[in-house]
Formats: C-alpha cells, sequence, structure tokens
C-alpha cells in the first residue's frame, strides 16, 4: 500500500527552556506524517514592543530542509512554549504556501496559534456560512474555519470561544492550540486522530508536551503519561505544570467512540504507543489473525518451504507476527528480506522514461535476485489501494525468478474513500472496485493466490491487542461512515 498519503504531525510543548528546538526534534521523528511542509511558531515577550508575541517560521519542505538556520532557534523562535506541524494535504491546495501551518492570528483576546491533523467533515458548509457574511480567508484550508470560528464567538473568555468553535465543527481533528498563557490540546469526539500527553523533567521544572505519536516523547527523553482523550480539551499552563494537575473540558460525544484503525495498519512508526497501545504489539497480532485466515501454501514434498518477505517498511512487523503464527499453525515457511527499500527516494523525485509510475516503484525498491530465484515466495503487504505499486512489486519479483508469488494483505479491501483526514483516491479509482471479487484482482496483480484479511478478522485481532474497548472507525473497508460527511467532493473541489 503506497497510494494512501499520511495524514499530518502536530507537536506542542509548554514550559520548556529552548521550546523551539524540542519541537523541531519533535517533528523530526515524525516527518513520516507529512513531507509538504512544516513549521513552528512560539510565545515569547517582546520587550522592545513591550506585549507577547508568537514568532513563528514555516516552509515547504521537510525538517531538515525547513530549518537549516540553526540561529532561528537563537534569535527568533524564542520560549519556553510553541507548537509545531508538519503537512500532507488532505484538504486545501498543496502548492499554497498560505495553507503551511501553523497558523497565527492576533485578534481581541490576544495571539492565537494552532495546528491541526484531521479534516472537517462540514468544512464546505461551514465556509459558505461565513462567505455569505463577507468573511474573507486567507488560506484554502479547513483549519482557517476553527480561527474564525473562534474570533467571531460572541463568548468573552477565550477558552469559552474556543469551546464555542469546537462544538461547531464535525470530523476528525487532534488540535494543538497556543496562546499567550497556555498550550491547548483537543481531540475530536469521535477519536479519529491520535494524540498523546507527555512530561519531560528538566531543570528549573517541569514541561508537558503533546504529539501525535510517542516516538517524539522517546526522541526528547520525555514520559508519556496517557492519551487526549476523544472530545477532551486540555488546559496547559503554568500552575499545571507545577501541581501536574491540568483542567479538562468535554466536547458532546453524538456519534460515540470511532479511532482511526488505519493508524495501526499503516500510518503510525511500531516504536509508538497510539491510542494507547503500542503499534508494533497490534501489528503482529494482525499479522497473526491473517495467518488462521490465509496461510503459507502448501508446497509438494521435497520442495523447499515457502520464504515470505514484506513489502517494506510498514508491513515489517505485521509479516514477522504472519510467519511466526504461520509455523506454529505447522504451515512451515521462513522470513526472508527480499525486497530492499531505498529511503532516499523524496516525492519530487523526477522519473524519466515512459512510464514514470513503474520506473519510480523500481528507484524505491529492489529485489535479493539470488534469494528469490525458483522460490515460492509469499508477499506480505499492508493494503492495496489503487493496486499499481503491488503489481510492478509482483512483476520484478517474478523477473527475479521467483516460482511462485503469492499476496497476503493484513488489511480487508479498500472500498470507500476517508472524509476524516485520509488522502484516499475516490471511488472509482480502488482497486477493489474495478474488479469483480478478489479472484478477478489476483488475475490482474498476476499472482498464483490472493488473500485479504476480513474484516472481521481485523476488528479481532485489534481489538484483543488494545483492551481498552473504545471503538474504531473501519469505513474505508466497509463504507459504514460514523459521522456524516459532505458527500460527492472530490479533493480538488474541496480546495475552494
Amino acid at each position: 500500500m503506497k497510494s494512501i498519503q499520511d495524514h499530518c504531525a502536530i507537536f506542542g510543548i509548554f514550559n520548556a527552556p529552548n521550546a523551539a528546538r524540542k519541537i523541531y526534534y519533535g517533528l523530526h521523528v515524525m516527518q513520516h506524517r507529512g513531507q509538504e511542509s512544516s513549521g513552528i511558531v512560539t510565545s515569547t515577550y517582546d520587550e522592545n514592543r513591550q506585549t507577547k508575541v508568537m514568532p513563528s517560521h514555516k516552509d515547504f519542505g521537510l525538517v531538515l530542509d525547513v530549518f537549516t538556520d540553526t540561529d532561528l532557534f537563537d534569535t527568533k523562535l524564542l520560549g519556553d512554549a510553541g507548537i509545531g506541524h508538519n503537512r500532507y494535504s488532505t484538504s486545501g491546495s498543496a502548492d499554497n504556501r498560505a495553507n503551511i501551518q501553523p497558523f497565527v492570528v492576533n485578534y481581541r483576546n490576544g495571539n492565537l496559534a494552532v495546528g491541526h491533523n484531521g479534516n472537517l467533515s462540514n468544512a464546505r458548509e461551514l465556509r459558505q456560512t461565513f462567505s455569505e457574511r463577507g468573511t474573507l480567508f486567507q488560506t484554502t484550508s479547513d483549519t482557517e474555519l476553527i480561527l474564525h470560528l473562534v474570533a467571531q464567538s460572541r463568548r468573552h473568555k477565550q477558552i469559552d470561544q474556543i469551546i464555542d468553535a469546537l462544538t461547531q465543527v464535525e470530523g476528525a481533528f487532534s488540535l494543538v492550540l497556543l496562546t499567550d498563557d497556555s498550550l491547548i490540546a483537543v481531540r475530536d469526539p469521535n477519536g479519529f486522530r491520535p494524540l498523546a500527553l507527555g512530561r519531560l523533567e528538566h531543570e528549573s521544572g517541569t514541561a508537558y508536551c503533546v504529539a501525535s505519536e510517542t516516538c517524539a516523547f522517546d526522541m526528547l527523553g520525555a514520559e508519556y503519561v496517557r492519551d487526549v482523550q476523544p472530545g477532551e480539551i486540555l488546559i496547559i499552563d503554568r500552575k499545571g505544570c507545577d501541581t501536574g494537575s491540568f483542567t479538562s473540558y468535554h466536547l458532546p460525544q453524538q456519534f460515540g467512540v470511532s479511532q482511526c484503525i488505519f493508524e495501526y495498519i499503516y500510518f503510525s512508526r511500531p516504536d509508538s504507543k497510539i491510542y494507547g497501545e503500542m503499534v508494533d504489539k497490534v501489528r503482529r497480532k494482525i499479522g497473526k489473525q491473517l495467518a488462521h485466515d490465509a496461510p503459507v501454501p502448501e508446497v509438494a514434498e521435497g520442495e523447499k518451504q515457502p520464504i515470505v518477505i514484506a513489502v517494506p517498511d510498514s508491513s515489517n512487523t505485521a509479516t514477522l507476527g504472519y510467519v511466526s503464527e504461520c509455523n506454529k499453525l505447522g504451515k512451515q515457511c521462513r522470513y526472508e528480506i527480499g525486497l530492499i527499500r531505498n529511503h532516499y527516494v523524496g516525492r519530487t523525485f523526477i522519473a524519466p522514461g515512459q512510464d514514470k509510475r513503474e520506473m519510480r516503484v523500481r528507484c524505491k525498491f529492489n529485489t535479493v535476485e539470488g534469494l528469490l530465484k525458483d522460490r515460492v515466495v509469499v508477499m506480505v503487504d499492508d493494503s492495496i489501494v489503487r493496486g499499481t505499486t503491488a503489481r510492478y512489486l509482483v512483476k520484478m519479483i517474478k523477473d527475479a525468478g521467483a516460482k511462485e508469488v503469492h499476496f497476503r494483505v493484513t488489511s480487508p479491501p479498500v472500498i470507500s474513500p476517508c472524509f476524516y483526514g485520509m488522502d484516499f483516491p475516490s471511488h472509482e479509482e480502488l482497486l477493489a472496485n474495478q474488479h469483480d471479487g478478489v479472484d478477478a484482482i489476483r488475475d490482474w496483480l498476476g499472482v498464483d493466490s490472493l488473500a485479504y484479511l476480513s474484516v472481521e478478522g481485523l476488528m479481532t485481532a485489534v481489538q484483543e491487542a488494545n483492551e481498552s474497548k473504545l471503538g474504531y472507525c473501519n469505513a474505508c473497508f466497509t463504507a459504514n461512515y460514523p459521522v456524516p460527511h459532505e458527500t460527492g467532493v472530490s479533493k480538488e473541489e474541496n480546495e475552494w
């Protein structure tokens, strides 16, 4: 699965010396969640202007490219509080500089900055309402709507304005908001996108941070405290950092909890804790469940046992679970590294030749020919979306001399687009909707057998691995959407 794009990464920290540097490290370790642009905003006091200010620096590119000037951290991005954002656009034009987050505004109650991971499912309706009032927009991003809702709220206190705004938006939104006095972490009532709270001890006190994934805490040496709960608005301020006790508000839950199950399948790093459980543990469990649903094929007596290879990197952990369980079930096989991934092929890579997509795959992956020749090969991938990458990889494995190629997928067929923050293709572009059944997809891929993990098997594996008992969204596999959404809107149309 290489056709679904990541959401975004958000990070915030409060009461930490050199906050911007810590945000930089946190964003760097979460680079996998967004590679289009990166930005940092901090809160500090301007002695010349005698007021609180929020300096920012953001640009297109990876974290390492955006923040090459280290003087930024000593001369501009000052203060002990700030937020950061890595972006992959799911709504809003990708090449519009104004869409790079975090967004910063100054309004009647002071400064306010926001970073957003997710997608507002009622964005078109809200934007139409604002447009009819004559509201002017600076971006084409749905995140700007939140700032307008805050600024136009008739409430007097800033926190009440924020709560008022958040009760009017629907869909997926994990947020970090920076005010002049606090860091505010928010998770939508359904809990679509992950957000965790961490604690960092330093010489002068205790800092608290929030991040899309806990691997950012590990980078800083911070301790995971807990998840921000679905619907929670968590206020992190000076008093809370001193006492370890923070004020929380809770948004009403209308549709229950439906955490994105694709975080476990693909998006998150295996060394992160998502929804309160390690991704590595859940992925291994998913792989083991697939072994029960679709083990390795039988081979003739006297032939070498099948070898199982992962499509790196997101399926590596699930493949280990699959192989270990197959062997426990008496289906003998061996895990091998048959595909090598080039990690230095960026998204802007220029692929020469007629078939640019195939060339891009060949530049990203290569086969270990001596290992695959004359062997029964089982390929394990996390999902198949458009199927083009999978088809090219199968061809590469066959060209390397594999006797048979069997494909196993650690998720069900993707049949529906996502309206909650994942950049899925349209309904018509999804491979599962272009063919009549698994056998037809098998023939199109050119493999000897194809098997997906069932929806029931996936849900059983995840729920057994994570005992929190909170619900999950699996709409991309079932078309059962937990929150109403604006239908018939393509990504291009959603760019306003």
